[in-house]
C-alpha cells in the first residue's frame, strides 16, 4: 500500500484556540483534579477552578507587564506544574511559547532566543538565569527575565500574579478570545542531530488537532479520572501535547523533573498510563533483569520473559495453549505483578514515542500485563502522526495514522505526512520550509511501509542510511534497538559508510556493570576503560551482536565492535536532550576508535 488516511472526528474551527478548554473545564467541571502538585512530599490536587484562576493570574502580569499580543516567551525549565501553568498564561495572553531545554548551552539559548525573537524569559533557577544573563547583551529584544525558584525575591509566579493584579479579567478574556486557530502557538526547536536547530512553528490548530485524534485514539487512558504521571521534558514535543490532551480530557497530571526520584514518585503517585520514550523502558526491563540475577532469581526471570514474549506473540496469532496460559498465570504472581507494583499498581498501559521500540520489549511488557502502545512522530506533525491503539495494535509498527492524517510511501520509501497536525513553517527558514513541505505533504526524512491495513512500519533514516563500500544499504536502527534491549549495553552506533563491513561502537550500562563484574568474580573497583578487551565482557557483548545480526542479512549484520570507555551523554554533546544520537558528534569525537575497527 502507497497511501492510507482516516478522516477527522472532528474538525479544528477557525475560532478556536488551546485556552478554552481551561474556562471550559472550570465553569462545568469545576471541581475536578486536574493536577496534583508534589508539595514537600505530598501530592496536592489543583482543581479544574484553581488552574483556571492560576492561568488567569499569571497571563494578566504578562499583560501587566508590556508583553504584546503574538509575541514570544520563552520558557526554560524542567518538568514541573509552573511548566504547564506558564504555558496556559502565555496562550491567554494572546503569545506564543517557545520551549528551551533545561540542559541548553550559552550557544543553543542564545540561538533559539534570538532566531524566535523571544520577548520575554522564564527561567527555572539561578543557573538558567545567568546561562540566559550571559548571553544578553546580544539578545536585544528581550525585555523581561522572570526566575520561578531559588531567587531572593518573590518567584516568577508570584511576582507576574503581584504585577496583574489590578488589571481586570476581562482584559484577558478579551485577548484570548482573539486568538484564532491558525495564530502561532509555539516554536519548537529541533533537537539537531545534526546542524544548528530549526525552529518549528506549530499553531492553535495543529495541537487541537492533534489533542482531539490522541483523545479518540485512548478514549480509555485519556478520560476523566485517569492519570498521567508525567517525567519527560515538557521542552519535547511528544510530552507537550500528551498534557495538553489531560487537560483537554479532564484527566489529571502529576510531574517530576528527576529521573532519580521515578521509582518513588510513580509508587505514590500511582498512575493509570505513562509516557516516555524507548530508553526509559529499556531501563524500566533492565533494572528488572538486574535486581533479578543479583539476587539469584535471575534463571526465573529468564523464563518469565520468554513466556511473555511467547504470551504475546501467540495473543497476536489468535491462539494461547492451556499450557502457555498456566506458565503466564505462575509467572504473573511471580514476576509480572512485581513489575506493574513497580509503576505504582495501577498502570494499565504505556504510550512510547520519540524513537523506535524493539519488537522483544514490545511484547515483553505486553505479555507481562503493561501494553506499550508505540506511536511515531516529529515536532513537524505535532508529536504523533500515527499511533498503536487499544482497537488496532499490530507490534513491531507505529501504528495507522491518527484521525485527520494521512500517510503516504514516496517512490524511494519516504514517509510523507498530511492533516491538521502538520506544521506551517521553519522560523525565518524559508529554504527548509519549501524542501519540507510539498503540496501539504511533510517529508519526514524517514523510510517506511505501509502495510494492507494501513499500519506504518519505520524501517530507516534516509540520511543515516550506511552505503558500504560492496553498495549494500544498510539501515542502522534496526540492529541499535536490538542491541540496546541487552542490559549490559547502554548505547551503540553502528558504522561502516564506504567501509566494507558494518561495525559498531557499544558503550556499557554503568548501572547494570556493578552486578556484572561481581557475577563474573571481576573487581568491584574496576571500570569500564580496565575490562574494554576483557574476554568475558566481549563474550557478552558478542553475545548481544549475535542476536541482533539474526534481524538482518549477513552483508548487514555487524562484523567488528569497539567497547568504549565511556558512556554516551547529552552534557557529552552525544545525545540530544530526547536522547537520541547525534551521529556526527559521535563520529568526530571517537573516530580514532572508528578507525580502529577498520584498521588491518
Amino acid at each position: 500500500m502507497r497511501e492510507f488516511s482516516v478522516p477527522a472526528t472532528t474538525p479544528v474551527a477557525d475560532e478556536e484556540n488551546l485556552t478554552d478548554m481551561v474556562w471550559a473545564n472550570a465553569e462545568r467541571f469545576g471541581t475536578a483534579v486536574s493536577f496534583r502538585r508534589r508539595i514537600d512530599g505530598t501530592w496536592v490536587d489543583v482543581t479544574a477552578r484553581e488552574f483556571a484562576d492560576q492561568v488567569l493570574a499569571v497571563a494578566k502580569g504578562l499583560v501587566a507587564a508590556g508583553v504584546k499580543p503574538g509575541e514570544r516567551v520563552a520558557l526554560m525549565a524542567r518538568t514541573r506544574y509552573e511548566w504547564t501553568l506558564i504555558d496556559f498564561a502565555v496562550w491567554a495572553a494572546g503569545c506564543a511559547t517557545v520551549p528551551v531545554y533545561e540542559t541548553s548551552s550559552p550557544e543553543q539559548v542564545e540561538w533559539i532566543l534570538s532566531d524566535s525573537g523571544a520577548t520575554a524569559v522564564i527561567v527555572e533557577t539561578p543557573a538558567h538565569r545567568a546561562t540566559v544573563d550571559g548571553v544578553r547583551d546580544r539578545l536585544p529584544e528581550v525585555r523581561h527575565l522572570w526566575q520561578i525558584e531559588g531567587g531572593d525575591g518573590p518567584t516568577a509566579v508570584e511576582e507576574l500574579t503581584a504585577l496583574g493584579a489590578d488589571l481586570s479579567d476581562s482584559e484577558v478574556h478579551t485577548r484570548r478570545r482573539t486568538v484564532r486557530a491558525d495564530d502561532l502557538a509555539t516554536i519548537i526547536y529541533t533537537s539537531g542531530t545534526t546542524g544548528r536547530p530549526k525552529g518549528c512553528e506549530l499553531s492553535h490548530r495543529n495541537l487541537l488537532g492533534e489533542v482531539r485524534s490522541d483523545v479518540a485514539a485512548f478514549p480509555q487512558l485519556m478520560a476523566p479520572g485517569s492519570s498521567l504521571l508525567m517525567f519527560l521534558p515538557l521542552a519535547h514535543v511528544l510530552a507537550r501535547a500528551i498534557t495538553i490532551c489531560c487537560v483537554y480530557a479532564r484527566a489529571t497530571v502529576g510531574h517530576t523533573p528527576d529521573i532519580k526520584n521515578l521509582a518513588t514518585d510513580l509508587g505514590t503517585f500511582r498512575p493509570n498510563f505513562v509516557v516516555a520514550v524507548p530508553r526509559v523502558f529499556e531501563k524500566v526491563y533492565n533494572a528488572a533483569k538486574q535486581k533479578a540475577h543479583s539476587t539469584g532469581k535471575g534463571r526465573i526471570f529468564d523464563i518469565a520473559e520468554e513466556t511473555a514474549v511467547a504470551y504475546s506473540e501467540a495473543r497476536d496469532r489468535g491462539s494461547v495453549g492451556l499450557g502457555l496460559k498456566l506458565k503466564h498465570l505462575l509467572f504473573d504472581k511471580l514476576v509480572y505483578g512485581k513489575l506493574r507494583a513497580a509503576l505504582g499498581g495501577r498502570c494499565v498501559a504505556a504510550v512510547s514515542g520519540g524513537a523506535p521500540l524493539g519488537d522483544r520489549l514490545a511484547h515483553f511488557f505486553r505479555g507481562a500485563g503493561l501494553t506499550v502502545f508505540e506511536g511515531y512522530g516529529l515536532t513537524e506533525t505535532s508529536a504523533a502522526a500515527c499511533v498503536n491503539t487499544p482497537q488496532a495494535l499490530r507490534i513491531g509498527t507505529v501504528g495507522r495514522p491518527i484521525a485527520g492524517t494521512a500517510v503516504r510511501i514516496a517512490e524511494d520509501g519516504e514517509v510523507l505526512v498530511k492533516g491538521e497536525v502538520v506544521f506551517r513553517s521553519y522560523r525565518n527558514n524559508e529554504q527548509a520550509t519549501r524542501d519540507a513541505l510539498e503540496d501539504g505533504w511533510f517529508h519526514t526524512g524517514d523510510l517506511g511501509e505501509l502495510d494492507d491495513e494501513g499500519f506504518l512500519r519505520i524501517t530507516g533514516r534516509k540520511k543515516e542510511i550506511i552505503v558500504t563500500a560492496g553498495g549494500k544499504n544498510v539501515a542502522p536502527a534496526v540492529l541499535e534497538d536490538r542491541l540496546r534491549v541487552h542490559p549490559l549495553i547502554s548505547q551503540c552506533m553502528v558504522v561502516g559508510d564506504k567501509q566494507p563491513f558494518i561495525g559498531a561502537l557499544i558503550t556499557i550500562d554503568p548501572e547494570f556493570f556493578p552486578a556484572w563484574k561481581e557475577r563474573h568474580g571481576k573487581p568491584a573497583e574496576a571500570e569500564v576503560a580496565d575490562l574494554v578487551d576483557d574476554p568475558d565482557l566481549r563474550a557478552e557483548i558478542q553475545a548481544a551482536v549475535d542476536e541482533a545480526n539474526k534481524a538482518v542479512s549477513h552483508a548487514e549484520s555487524i562484523k567488528k565492535f569497539r567497547i568504549l570507555p565511556v558512556d554516551f551523554t547529552e552534557t557529552g554533546g552525544e545525545l540530544t536532550p530526547s536522547l537520541k544520537l547525534r551521529r556526527n558528534v559521535v563520529a568526530s569525537t571517537y573516530a580514532e576508535d572508528i578507525a580502529a575497527i577498520y584498521a588491518k
